[in-house]
């Protein structure tokens, strides 16, 4: 699943993410207020925040992407001389640009967060004074986040163009891959299937799932600072009273909490996902040699198989009824939270219409960040019933036992 596509991933990926952390750190350390060595430099802590699409290309932001190059191109030369491999360009170097894009987004809604503040005070203003804001000044606004969006779908058409390609090429090093060892395969029930449709599935999966993860991690570390400083106008909680960095403390517990019991509700959903896709395939499969055996797929034989697909199909959707209980109810709950944590400084005239909207901006993103698991449970039941599809694979050419599921169907389909 990775060997076919990644050089030695398991060494790769913990390089990875060692390397990630060492230059996250020495750039907060050292690096970032180092490009004034080339004319690169920071703007006083007090510089307002530059709204519009021009903030892309402003000094700082050059010079981390200048940062970016460098580290990438470090480690891919290291790699390339370690551990050469077919599939490195897109393996190695397409990743780092989807990760270079995934922060692109999240500086998108840094700059949409940042316009909230002023747009919603102007709005608030003009609809508090009569005439005492011109037409034109909010138009220029609304131009201003315009350009703004503009380069935010330029950028995710072509990502979506790219990443696209990209997971094709990682289902064509898999699809080759388990083809060269097609001999050995081939008796694994599904074999057929697993190849032909498990392989894309798992790799567009896997890209999706991992890039979904880079994107709260990214989120958090760049909404979590913007959420302390706005938690200095919005101390008081309900209830609660007073709490230090209050909406930091709020979204955190709350994303952890929707996290746990989501965990809990969904456990059977991967096993039950797994054994979903088993029946269904001895179903095809024996439908398939029907069409060129005329004693296969007798009515009792499709009767009897059709009779485990529907056993199945039911304890799914019996495991389905309780997980979506759990989960819109909390989703349903934490629309409202916002609302009810903004409630007394709204109420006290504490905050102003713009900070109303900075807060809800912020406090959502890190919301949605920490409910990675919340969000993407469906989708992760579905990768981890894919990834034991293909686990069997990995089992017969290194050589290792079958997963315990395979064994069972082994076992009850060989001739008594």
């Amino acid at each position: 699943m990775f060997v076919s596509f990644f050089p030695a991933p398991r060494a790769l990926f913990w390089s990875a993410a060692a390397w990630t952390l060492c230059a996250i750190l020495f750039w907060f350390f050292v690096a970032r207020d180092a490009g004034h060595l080339i004319g690169l430099e920071n703007p006083p802590a007090d510089t307002p925040p530059i709204i519009g699409v021009s903030r892309f290309w402003s000094k700082p932001d050059i010079w981390f992407f200048l940062y970016y190059a460098s580290c990438v191109s470090a480690f891919a030369l290291l790699v390339k001389i370690k551990s050469p491999h077919p599939w490195f360009n897109w393996s190695i170097l397409g990743s780092s640009l989807i990760i270079f894009v995934i922060y692109f987004q999240v500086q998108v809604s840094v700059a949409i967060n940042d316009w909230y503040g002023d747009y919603f005070n102007l709005i608030q203003k003009a609809l508090s004074t009569k005439n005492s804001v011109p037409a034109s000044e909010l138009y220029s606004g609304l131009g201003a986040i315009t350009g703004v969006l503009l380069t935010y779908i330029t950028v995710a058409v072509l990502n979506h163009y790219f990443t696209s390609h990209y997971i094709f090429r990682w289902r064509t090093a898999m699809n080759g891959y388990y083809a060269e060892h097609w001999p050995r395969l081939r008796n694994i029930e599904g074999a057929s299937q697993r190849v032909q449709e498990d392989t894309m599935r798992f790799a567009r999966m896997a890209e999706d799932l991992g890039t979904s993860f880079v994107s709260a991690i990214m989120t958090l570390v760049a909404f979590l600072p913007i959420l302390a400083r706005l938690s200095a106008q919005v101390s008081e909680l309900p209830i609660i009273g007073h709490v230090p960095y209050s909406l930091v403390v709020v979204s955190l517990v709350w994303s952890l909490f929707g996290t746990g019991i989501l965990a809990v509700a969904g456990i059977k959903l991967p096993g039950l996902e797994f054994k979903n896709q088993r029946v269904e395939a001895a179903y095809r499969k024996e439908l398939v040699l029907g069409e060129d055996n005329a004693d296969r797929a007798s009515p009792p034989v499709l009767s009897e198989l059709f009779k485990g697909v529907r056993h199945n199909y039911f304890r799914l959707y019996f495991n389905y009824l309780y997980f979506n209980v759990v989960r819109y109810s909390y989703l349903q709950a934490d629309l409202l939270l916002p609302f009810l944590v903004l409630i007394p400084a709204i109420a006290a005239g504490i905050i102003t219409f713009g900070v109303f909207q900075q807060v809800r901006s912020a406090f959502g993103e890190v919301r949605d960040a920490m409910q990675y698991l919340v969000k993407s449970w469906p989708n992760i039941v579905e990768f981890l019933s894919i990834h034991k599809r293909l686990r069997a694979f990995e089992a017969t050419l290194r050589g290792e036992p079958l997963p315990q599921l395979d064994r069972d169907y082994r076992a009850r389909s060989q001739p008594a």
